[in-house]
């Protein structure tokens, strides 16, 4: 739970029995966080929501905050001293950027300063996609060594095979309710009313919102609980506040006009924010999108001294491994690329925990060349909103083309050839014996 939300007492989950709460901080909230899992609070039982950035009157030594007017560059000092005088450590870097202060409402709260992560840079990457076509020059922050020059190497091997295709197959955002019925007969029937009443759902969920639109809900059922997972598209938001915001009108529509008893609560986990599920990779959570390519056997062997037989043969290893181990991926390091490219550009970080889920599929052709795919099932991401719009991130979106509205499918297809790229490069390391000395020529990095 972050520091803003409130605690919802157990009798705060909403039910049939209790009128539709207006003044709850849900319902009046323009925002409400997609992560939490939370229940409508009822009337005459109102939660009092602390802002907890507040200094408590129990807290020995608050930490200095400007109610009015926080964000500026007199009060992150005032903070950074205070940080100075109670823990000794010298905040000189911290406080050296080019952030304007007054930007950062939203994005963060007690702001002190930045810390700022090495960005590096790599390239050309050749696409071939529906949505990202040309060569890309792609911005990667990270504090591990080799991890740039690595995923250049993999994409010099694929602009030089023809390039990367890329497709965005599926978009789903999703917010998923449970609906606890007397029993299971009753759930069913629950479920049954549902799907007559989803084209009322539907335009009450959407009313909330100009850009998210509730494509269908899925139903799983466990005894007397009905989980309904509603899948929107969202834009070019990641869109976990936006379906929580859609979703929780939806759920009071339904409390409010449901013959019969229930009571819900906001998010069942069937949903599963910001940590990886079967059921995203299987039914998609974000964007699914696919990279492929194939790779001419002679500039595998040119570039990366290894031959496609090999690498084919070590693949079916690999997949063992994977499936031995249950790994999220089947694939090399894709969480490595992902996560350099959504520091680079602003996307939530927490996000790496869905997205970096992925599928290799390999094939060794007659001729000997080597077709090779990746599919994330669960990409999250957005070129609009949360931290897109921040300085930095914003130019690295620039860089890609990548900024505003109408290119987030560009950018999915972006992340998935980049994953691609950096799976072959580490891939053929291993194969050819330098892994570990790439490392200790460019990954040694000690004080």
């Amino acid at each position: 739970m972050s520091p803003n939300e409130p605690t919802i007492s157990p009798d705060s989950v909403s039910s049939k029995s209790r009128e539709p709460c207006a003044t709850s901080p849900l319902a009046s909230s323009p925002d409400p966080p997609g992560d939490q899992v939370r229940g409508t609070v009822a009337p005459n039982h109102r939660v009092e929501v602390a802002d907890l950035t507040e200094p408590s009157e129990h807290a020995r030594d608050p930490i200095p905050r400007d109610a009015t007017n926080d964000y500026t560059a007199e009060h992150a000092e005032r903070r950074r001293a205070f940080l100075v005088e109670h823990t000794g450590a010298r905040l000189e870097h911290v406080g050296r950027h080019s952030s304007d202060p007054a930007t950062l409402a939203g994005n963060i709260e007690n702001f002190i300063g930045v810390a700022q992560v090495p960005l590096g840079i790599a390239g050309p990457l050749r696409i071939n996609g529906e949505h990202a076509r040309g060569d890309f020059y792609v911005p990667l922050a990270t504090t591990e060594g080799t991890l740039v020059a690595s995923y250049n190497r993999g994409m010099r091997v694929l602009s030089e095979c023809g390039g990367v295709t890329t497709t965005v197959v599926d978009d789903s955002m999703q917010r998923a309710p449970a609906f606890v019925l007397p029993d299971a007969l009753r759930s069913r029937e629950f479920g049954d009313w549902v799907d007559a009443n989803l084209d009322q759902i539907r335009s009450v969920a959407e009313a909330t919102t100009r850009a998210g639109r509730l494509t269908h809900v899925s139903q799983h059922a466990v005894g007397p609980i009905r989980f309904l997972r509603c899948n929107y598209t969202t834009g070019d938001a990641a869109g976990q506040n936006m379906t929580g915001k859609a979703t929780l009108a939806a759920c009071e529509w339904i409390r409010a006009n449901y013959p019969g008893e229930l009571e819900y609560i906001l998010s069942g986990n069937v949903d599963t924010d910001k940590k990886h599920s079967g059921i995203n990779t299987l039914l998609t959570r974000g964007k699914r999108v696919v990279a492929e390519a194939t790779l001419d056997r002679r500039v595998l062997a040119e570039l990366l001294g290894v031959d496609t037989r090999t690498m084919f043969r070590w693949r079916q290893v690999a997949n063992v491994g994977a499936l031995l181990s249950g790994a999220a991926n089947n694939g090399a390091h894709g969480a490595n690329g992902i996560a350099a490219l959504f520091i680079a550009t602003g996307q939530d970080a927490a996000n790496v925990a869905e997205s970096h889920a992925g599928i290799t599929y390999t094939q060794l052709l007659d001729d000997g060349d080597y077709y090779w795919s990746v599919t994330i099932p669960s990409l999250i991401v957005a070129t609009y909103g949360g931290g897109t719009g921040l300085a930095t991130q914003r130019e690295c979106l620039e860089m890609l083309g990548c900024y505003g509205a109408g290119k987030v499918a560009k950018f999915a297809e972006i992340v998935a050839a980049v994953v691609l790229a950096g799976d072959i490069s580490l891939s053929a390391a291993v194969l050819h014996g330098d892994w570990v000395s790439s490392h200790d020529a460019l990954g040694r990095n000690r004080p």
